[in-house]
């Protein structure tokens, strides 16, 4: 398996939690911010469901990327959020993880803070301000035995 990439769905605040990925991840948006305006049948939409978000992706490390829409109710979508997926970030040494985790848990909720745990990995987990849950670990390099 080359990657997971997961994708996300919004009630219309997609443009807010990527730009806030963004800052938190760095890099830039794959190929930009894609539009509803700019689909097929645009026109049916209202202005501001136009303006939503279609598309997002945000690269995070080698091969890897988050993706997003806004999943508009006009269009027959009912969000619902729930607790059935984190989005596990490893992280390339401690300091990157407390960075990452620091970062995410900006306005958000932390589950169990950055801590080294009983298994090995340097781990922690929240849900961010936008209700989105992640994991973040460390994994130190194994010493050859």
């Amino acid at each position: 398996m080359k990657s997971i990439n997961p994708y996300l769905n919004f009630p219309g605040n997609t443009e807010e939690a990527f730009n806030f990925y963004r800052k938190v991840f760095g890099g830039d948006f794959l190929g930009g911010i894609f539009r509803f305006k700019d689909t097929p049948d645009a026109e049916k939409l209202s202005k501001s469901d136009q303006e939503k978000v279609m598309h997002v992706a945000l690269p995070m490390g080698k091969d890897n990327m988050i993706m997003a829409t806004d999943a508009l109710e006009s269009m027959g979508f009912k969000l619902t959020f729930g607790n059935n997926f984190y989005i596990s970030v490893y992280a390339e040494s401690k300091e990157e993880a407390d960075k990452l985790f620091n970062g995410l848990s900006e306005g958000g909720k932390v589950e169990m803070p950055m801590a080294d745990q009983f298994w090995g990995d340097y781990f922690g987990s929240l849900a961010d301000r936008f209700g989105v849950r992640w994991m973040v670990i460390y994994s130190a390099p194994k010493e050859n035995q």
